[in-house]
């Protein structure tokens, strides 16, 4: 009785109405355990989902490519990988689609960064997850094909600027390899990262996961993915930076 009463109120609103909504759900709710985020997905905004999947303006998603070109953030998700490291800051967390067909998930992590007045003299690590996209049969492919990292100054913030110019010299600089690889390394080679950490990183990166708008518009984006066929869909709320 509860839920139809809920789904009928959610029917009356304007679309940004829901959207204001659904994003005042998820405030500041990013950094919950997993396992409440999972539950909470599951209880609270599984109507919102719905709801806005009825009324997703591209529901073709060939039409989808040209508006999600550009910079996002994820505010809110259920993807155990996105803190697979620790401290990761969120507001310095990016999605970037390019027009070539490439993409990056972006984010610093800085481990203890409340402390403010350390960061002159701590470093932070900076992570890119370097992605190829296309659309086949009517579905987004999504192929991973890198993992960079750095250690930068905290001092110096990861600015949209700052992450789209790493994206870009490192596209430039490994584009033939890009362009001419069949498959993906075995093993990671990655610095700063322990024995179980890279584990989890090999396995994600190897996945060719399936990649769903359940609802996409020039400003936000709900996206649905699933790593492996029993594994359980992850949702992932992301806004428009750029």
């Amino acid at each position: 009785m509860v839920a139809n009463i809920q789904i009928n109120r959610l029917s009356q609103l304007t679309t940004e109405e829901l959207k204001a909504e659904l994003l005042s759900l998820v405030h500041d709710r990013d950094t919950d355990p997993l396992n409440q985020k999972v539950a909470y997905a599951k209880n609270e905004l599984a109507p919102y989902f719905e709801e806005l999947q009825q009324r997703n303006p591209y529901p073709a998603v060939e039409s989808q490519v040209p508006i999600v070109l550009g910079v996002w953030t994820p505010v809110w998700s259920t993807i155990p990988f996105h803190d697979v490291l620790p401290g990761r800051l969120h507001d310095c967390s990016y999605q970037i689609f390019l027009e070539n067909g490439y993409y990056a998930n972006i984010a610093r992590y800085a481990p203890g960064s409340r402390f403010k007045w350390l960061d002159p003299i701590l470093a932070a690590y900076d992570f890119m997850v370097m992605q190829k996209f296309e659309i086949r049969d009517g579905e987004w492919f999504i192929q991973n094909v890198a993992i960079e990292q750095t250690l930068r100054w905290r001092a110096i913030p990861l600015t949209i600027e700052r992450a789209e110019a790493w994206f870009h010299k490192v596209l430039e600089s490994r584009w033939n390899e890009f362009t001419q690889k069949t498959s993906l390394p075995q093993e990671l080679k990655l610095d700063n990262v322990d024995k179980t950490t890279l584990k989890k990183l090999e396995k994600t990166y190897r996945a060719t996961p399936k990649f769903e708008h359940v609802y996409v518009d020039e400003t936000l984006r709900i996206v649905k993915t699933q790593r492996e066929e029993k594994q359980r869909p992850s949702y992932t709320i992301a806004v428009r930076r750029k």
